[in-house]
């Protein structure tokens, strides 16, 4: 319900099964040439802002990192396996332009990921976090009232 979304936005849905890959809760706003790819789960919730040029994928072309055989350089990065962990995206989350959320984050609750920042690892709720890759930098005081730095708070992630 109350979906809108601008110019140049790509939704790709490819279901390794019968299963919904993309969902998309209520109220959530895209702006123009975002793109999103989901092959296993990508979960966006409700009240959600996303700025212009932001892509989200659950999946890569290959394995590059962790335990088990890696990819091969010699196959063309098309032929490789693709390799997926879910994405969710909770409830009133702004994504700035130009972010990039990778496979197997989730991003919590009320927070804001800055433009050009790259979401590797996943981020609490009600925190401010930027970078490449994304670090959290501030956190809402629900006390004061107020967005603090995050080392105030004892977390300093």
């Amino acid at each position: 319900k109350w979906f809108t979304a601008g110019v140049g936005l790509r939704l790709d849905a490819f279901p390794c099964d019968e299963r919904v890959c993309l969902t998309i809760g209520e109220r959530v706003e895209v702006n123009d040439y975002v793109h999103i790819g989901a092959v296993e789960s990508v979960t966006i919730g409700n009240d959600v802002l996303i700025a212009s040029k932001v892509f989200i994928s659950d999946h890569n072309h290959g394995t590059y990192s962790g335990q088990g055989a890696h990819s091969d350089p010699s196959v063309p990065p098309a032929e490789r396996p693709l390799a997926a962990a879910p994405v969710v995206i909770e409830d009133r989350v702004w994504l700035g332009e130009f972010v990039c959320v990778l496979p197997g984050v989730k991003i919590g609750a009320g927070s804001v990921i800055g433009a050009h920042s790259v979401v590797s690892r996943d981020i609490p709720a009600n925190c401010i976090a930027v970078g490449s890759p994304a670090r959290v930098v501030k956190q809402y005081c629900p006390i004061s009232r107020r967005w603090v730095p995050a080392r105030k708070l004892g977390d300093g992630a």
